[in-house]
């Protein structure tokens, strides 16, 4: 059941003046290809008779006419669809890049593969495979056209072309599972290759090459077999199809040429009978050229549908006025794979307050950051900014009030200014502003081109720490009021370690509201809260220095016990064991020495 009209649906009914277009181009262009064979049968049976000059004349005007008229309609139809298919795939480009993104922060899958469908589809209703199934209604007019200029004639084009749409099921019949099955085993290959071209650095570091290499042939060995069978079984059955097309062809001139003899006809009804069974067999003939490309078309709009009920864009909402920071978390709950990873999650931050997030791992220190920022509605329990629950915020106008600096950077191909201005068009004061705001100009302007160094997808071309210290500037951008740092010293030496400090001092100077994960000690230095987690629940919450003291006392009471346990582990184990019955009884019967 659908929860929602979804997109593609709607862009297909907005597609419909269009294919109606096409339709009637369609009517009229088969209806003018009827001036071919009627110019033959009045050429053969009235001017050859005649021997008029002025007729002859006449009509190849007509036909001059009918033709140019054929081929501007033709002209239009084609220009037409191809507008069609580039609107279809730009109206519909930016609904499945949300869509993918939303299928990615759900951990269910996302990627390009519906960009690869939007281009399959656009590529079928720009060539002739869309037009062969326009054309193809009006193969009984043709046959109709026929069978007045004779029965028999009729009764052959009608048995040819219900051979051939035969012939059109069973090859349906015999490579749609094949075909689908290879389309499948091609998404499943690319997105291999594509995984081990984006994991270079580890493949080639530890000689994953063979086996990602034989991984994926044995997986294209599949796909190439299905499609071999497929096009083996197609091949067949069109070469069949090809055979029944030309020899009708043939056999209706002979079949023509013996009602003649009969003087049942006239060599004009020969000729034109002809002329119509190939017109009227050239969108079934097309038609079936084109099989695997509808097929292919078809798969890909059946994934589109299925990805567009899936993610539903979400509903647009009531502009909200621009937050202060102030972030109250109410009994937060998020579950992951049927698990639940945070239980209860209760605790407020106040503007210019920054809170350290500390626990061991699998904490759910990283997941909490991403039900923070809004990336997810959360399974239970609220997350508030201003006393507004953060899903009831636009994405595109909360963004810019908030700073996300998660574990993986996360940079663009690009230059690094726009990086830090997040991929938009942005004053330079403001793009330098957060560089000195994240104490990372100095070492941008070391960089070759500065600012205007360009980098390859994700950092590619930069260090580590220096894809930190870049994100970090893309976080500050505008001084946002809720800024969320996961790990974000994890990669830097002692002076962006030190950078890092500089800069959370400003941002809680300026009113900002920071949320940081990490356990350096200049992380909790600058914190005015601690946050401990463990096992997804709150362990402790409140000042920093009660709470750093509570974990304090709790860690020496637990090296004190373990101290104990050892200790009277190692007493047990010095101490001789109690005496057995055996042993006293021995003692009792055995005479002193």
């Amino acid at each position: 059941m659908d929860r929602a009209p979804d997109v593609l649906a709607a862009a297909l009914r907005r597609c419909r003046s269009g294919f109606g277009a096409v339709a009637l181009f369609s009517f009229f262009i088969n209806l003018l290809m009827l001036a071919g064979p009627l110019y033959m049968l009045a050429v053969y049976d009235r001017v050859l008779v005649s021997g008029s000059v002025e007729t002859l004349l006449l009509l190849t005007l007509i036909l001059g006419l009918a033709v140019a008229a054929m081929a501007a309609l033709e002209t239009l139809r084609t220009s037409l669809t191809v507008r069609m298919g580039a609107w279809l795939s730009e109206a519909l480009g930016s609904p499945y890049l949300l869509s993918g993104i939303q299928a990615r922060l759900g951990g269910r899958g996302g990627g390009a593969q519906a960009f690869r469908d939007l281009s399959q589809i656009q590529s079928f209703i720009a060539t002739q495979g869309l037009t062969a199934f326009f054309d193809s209604p009006w193969t009984p007019l043709f046959v109709a056209m026929i069978w007045l200029l004779h029965p028999w004639l009729g009764m052959l084009a009608l048995g040819v072309t219900l051979l051939l749409l035969c012939l059109s099921v069973v090859n349906e019949l015999f490579t749609r599972r094949l075909l689908a099955a290879a389309n499948t085993g091609q998404i499943a290959t690319q997105r291999l290759a594509e995984a081990t071209i984006d994991n270079a650095e580890v493949v080639r570091a530890m000689g994953m090459e063979p086996a990602l290499s034989a991984r994926w042939r044995a997986a294209a060995g599949t796909v190439q077999g299905d499609l071999l069978r497929a096009s083996e079984r197609g091949g067949a059955i069109s070469g069949l199809a090809k055979f029944l097309r030309v020899f009708a062809q043939s056999g209706i001139l002979g079949l023509g040429a013996f009602l003649v003899l009969r003087g049942e006809a006239s060599p004009g009804v020969m000729i034109a009978a002809s002329i119509m069974l190939g017109r009227a067999l050239a969108p079934v003939d097309m038609a079936m050229n084109a099989w695997k490309n509808f097929a292919a078309a078809r798969l890909a709009y059946g994934r589109l549908r299925e990805e567009a009920r899936a993610h539903p864009p979400r509903p647009r909402r009531i502009s909200q006025p621009h937050p202060a920071g102030r972030l109250r978390v109410t009994s937060l709950s998020a579950r992951q794979a049927e698990r639940l990873v945070l239980r209860n999650v209760s605790f407020e931050v106040a503007p210019g307050e920054a809170v350290a997030v500390i626990g061991p791992s699998a904490a759910g220190k990283s997941t909490l950051c991403r039900y923070l920022v809004g990336l997810e509605p959360p399974a239970g329990g609220t997350v508030r900014l201003d006393g507004i629950d953060i899903t009831h915020w636009n994405p595109d106008e909360l963004g810019p009030s908030i700073g996300f600096l998660p574990q993986e950077v996360g940079l663009f191909a690009g230059t690094i200014r726009e990086n830090i201005a997040r991929m938009e068009e942005a004053a330079d004061q403001d793009v330098l502003d957060a560089a000195r705001l994240a104490h990372a100009h100095e070492m941008i302007s070391q960089l070759p081109d500065g600012y205007e160094t360009r980098i390859g997808p994700r950092g590619t071309g930069l260090s580590a720490g220096q894809k930190q210290r870049i994100g970090l500037a893309r976080a500050v951008f505008g001084q946002p009021a809720l800024i969320v740092l996961d790990e974000p010293n994890a990669n830097l030496d002692q002076a962006g370690d030190r950078a890092l400090s500089a800069a959370i001092a400003e941002l809680k100077a300026a009113g900002c509201t920071l949320l940081i994960v990490g356990h350096r000690p200049s992380t909790l230095v600058q914190s005015d809260k601690v946050l401990f987690l463990q096992a997804g629940a709150v362990k402790l919450f409140g000042p920093r220095a009660e709470v750093l003291e509570r974990l304090r006392d709790e860690t020496s009471a637990q090296a004190a016990t373990h101290e104990i346990d050892q200790a009277k582990a190692s007493a047990d184990a010095a101490s001789p064991p109690p005496p057995t019955k055996a042993s006293a009884d021995a003692r009792t019967v055995l005479p002193a020495r």
